[in-house]
């Protein structure tokens, strides 16, 4: 070794440790000999152990290098250090090791088709040569030099340079790092002098925050929802129903001294709610580890690491399996548009904006303060698409709602002219992130069973169509219009709707154009939105009946749906992440009603088939009658993939009783009154047909029967054949 090179050694800025340190052949006077050489600048004596034989090691520079010469290939050996205080230990060597990762691996990563680039990278427990340890690699082109410090060497940022790869990857295996090691990447950058300590961005799982070094782990576990894997394999989901709990895990419920519910609590709670309330799936709001609590999730640091606020990696899968064992199905939201600056995570990762781009007009969501990902570098794509498959495989998470979705497609979105840069063909469209997108939805969708589902609010066509028809490949889209139109309807004086009977028709001329999920989401009842109930105008009764009323004609409409917590009691404040839902409220009997009607609700849902078969296609919907805007009134056909199985659905939105109000049927018989939002069980005034109807040849509406029907104040009523 030069002088120089043992100065980069000791300084811990050599770029290429592994051609030194180790055992390597050296010639002298033309003749080959092997030297061991070692780093341990903590050391005051150092021996080879070689079997049975100790070989000392002499100190060839004061910075703690040490060296030794021996006349054959040493093979295996391990290195006894005597420190300062003149403690013994035996320690394996990390640099004897060969390389950890295969050429094939790094071709893929290069080429951006690494798809499981988790069982690649981060940190992994393995055994090399009989020797246990944990091996480590991440991706840092532009570095000068990796180095893997943690709580087993001290945090010494000298101590364990990596190897460099093709590709700009750098690894290595760390004999003896067992599960439960704390660690980060010291990375030092060829530009700037950037010098930065990095959580892992694979990383299985991290401290808990603010603390942010990522922690080594064993991902087995001993799945028990064979079952259900088996069944969501062959389920049509689109013909299925779908009636989903979005939750945020750190608000739901909240024990002594504010502290939100552990995963293996909220197994035990939150599922038997959510099974007794009869939702089909729960949403979780992001799960992965961020580091700012009141960011909810969306402004990510550990994209494979389950948050651990609310316990390890381990406890996560129990709670997603125990869903699946109570036959609920688990959807998590999935932020691939934007990442956060943190210094810790992603951002200038190695003194570049590798994740991200370095023109800002491309790179940055000023609105957020984020950074966005550079979707068109193979590497990125890859650790994108890795992390999305990751969820679906590793954790058996059946769904992944991607966050921000028309922030992606845009190049000018919420942007300036002036802002933002064209694409090639000079539009508005970012091309790299549809491509993006289009890749990971055909891959997501080779999991079996598993379904994407994306929150985008414009026009862009296509969102739910297959990518071999030009589409984005999603299997749904949040139908943010119906949203917007429905709550903008229903926050009126029921006196000024007669005016605005196209907020209710009008998700009908576009219904079917994609595949909708019908949402009433966080973001409808925060920031001054106010709560579900406090928008419906109105007394206290108005306010429920109003809400009842709303929620039965969501339901009845085509489209999956999705309610965020404590709408479903009637909570009166907004979502207060920082609290839990007002459980409180349910110690007055209308926010009980009110909570039995969303049950009951959910309850005629799943076992009607004509309110979940044909979502997506004309044959499911027919407006009896949508003109009667005098009275707010609407009334509606919905049909299962059998079409003499229908309902009828009538719908009063304004406080005026009618008692002979005549709707057309599609035939004549009796009709049982299958749900009726003003039961009094539901906090209604009871008002109704006495539970059936007989609906004459009489036409009107243009169909061959009709009846007369009583219709309670802002009341929705559920009529059903009855067949022998």
């Amino acid at each position: 070794m030069t002088v120089q090179e043992m100065e980069a050694i000791t300084g811990g800025y050599h770029g290429d440790p592994f051609a030194l340190l180790g055992p390597h052949m050296v010639e002298r006077d033309g003749k080959k000999e092997w030297e061991v050489r070692a780093f341990l600048p903590h050391a005051a004596e150092v021996s080879v152990q070689l079997g049975s034989a100790t070989l000392p090691m002499e100190r060839t520079h004061p910075g703690g290098l040490f060296t030794a010469d021996m006349e054959s290939e040493p093979g295996a050996y391990k290195l006894r250090v005597t420190d300062r205080q003149g403690t013994v230990s035996e320690i394996e060597d990390p640099y004897r090791f060969p390389p950890v990762l295969s050429d094939f691996d790094l071709h893929l990563h290069s080429e951006g088709t690494n798809y499981e680039g988790y069982n690649s990278f981060g940190a992994h427990l393995v055994t090399v040569d009989g020797v246990a340890g944990a091996r480590f690699a991440v991706w840092a082109p532009n570095a000068l030099v990796v180095s893997l410090v943690g709580d087993f060497n001290g945090w010494d940022t000298r101590l364990h340079s990596m190897r460099q790869r093709t590709g700009g990857v750098w690894e290595i295996f760390m004999p003896g790092v067992t599960a439960g090691a704390t660690y980060k990447y010291a990375v030092k950058s060829r530009f700037r002098g950037y010098s930065q300590m990095k959580s892992d961005p694979y990383g299985f799982l991290m401290e808990t925050p603010p603390k942010s070094a990522s922690i080594v782990v064993d991902m087995t576990y001993e799945w028990r929802d064979q079952d259900w894997m088996e069944q969501r394999a062959g389920a049509k989901i689109l013909e299925n129903p779908v009636s989903t709990y979005e939750v945020h895990a750190g608000s739901w419920v909240r024990v002594e001294h504010n502290r939100p519910l552990s995963y293996l609590e909220l197994a035990d709670k939150l599922i038997p709610y959510v099974k007794k309330m009869g939702y089909t799936h729960i949403e979780l709001m992001p799960i992965a580890e961020h580091p700012y609590t009141p960011s909810w999730g969306y402004q990510v640091t550990g994209y494979f690491a389950p948050t651990s606020r609310y316990g390890s990696h381990l406890d996560f899968m129990q709670f997603v399996d125990r869903c699946h064992q109570a036959n609920i199905g688990v959807i998590v939201d999935w932020v691939p548009a934007h990442f956060p600056k943190d210094a810790h995570g992603l951002a200038f990762f190695d003194g570049t904006a590798l994740y991200e781009h370095e023109d800002s007009r491309k790179g940055e969501h000023r609105d957020w303060g984020t950074l966005i990902f550079n979707f068109g570098r193979n590497e990125v794509r890859s650790f994108l698409i890795s992390n999305a498959l990751f969820w679906l495989k590793k954790y058996h998470i059946d769904g992944l709602r991607v966050d921000a979705v028309a922030s992606m497609l845009y190049l000018d979105y919420s942007r300036k002219a002036g802002e933002w840069i064209p694409n090639a063909y000079g539009g508005n469209e970012n091309l790299e992130a549809i491509s993006f997108l289009r890749k990971v939805n055909e891959l997501a969708h080779q999991v079996p069973g598993a379904v994407t589902i994306a929150e985008e609010s414009t026009s862009f066509t296509g969102v739910s169509r297959p990518v071999y028809l030009n589409g984005l490949g999603f299997t749904m889209k949040w139908n943010m219009g119906w949203m917007h139109d429905m709550l903008a309807y229903f926050g009126r004086d029921p006196i000024y709707r007669r005016f605005h009977q196209n907020d209710i028709t009008f998700s009908m001329i576009y219904a079917f154009t994609e595949n909708f999920v019908l949402p009433i989401s966080h973001d409808e009842v925060v920031y001054g939105k106010r709560a579900l109930l406090d928008k419906m105008p109105g007394d206290e009764w108005q306010r429920f009946a109003n809400a009842r009323a709303f929620l039965s004609y969501m339901w009845g409409h085509p489209g999956k749906k999705l309610l965020f917590m404590g709408c479903e009691i009637g909570q009166t404040a907004e979502w207060n992440s920082e609290a839990q839902v007002e459980w409180w409220l349910l110690d007055h009997e209308i926010h009980r009603r009110f909570q039995n009607f969303n049950a009951a609700l959910n309850g005629m849902y799943r076992s009607e088939p004509a309110l979940f078969e044909v979502d997506f296609s004309p044959a499911g919907f027919e407006w009896i009658d949508f003109h009667d805007a005098d009275h707010s009134m609407v009334s509606f056909v919905r049909r299962a993939k059998n079409p003499s199985d229908y309902l009828v659905f009538v719908c009063n939105f304004t406080p005026t009783p009618y008692k002979a109000y005549r709707i057309g049927f599609p035939e004549a018989g009796l009709h049982r009154e299958i749900f009726n939002s003003d039961a009094e069980m539901f906090g209604g005034s009871n008002m109704g047909n006495g539970g059936i109807v007989n609906v004459e040849l009489n036409p009107s509406h243009g169909r061959p029967a009709s009846a007369e029907l009583i219709v309670p104040p802002l009341g929705v009523l559920v009529f059903k054949p009855m067949r022998i």
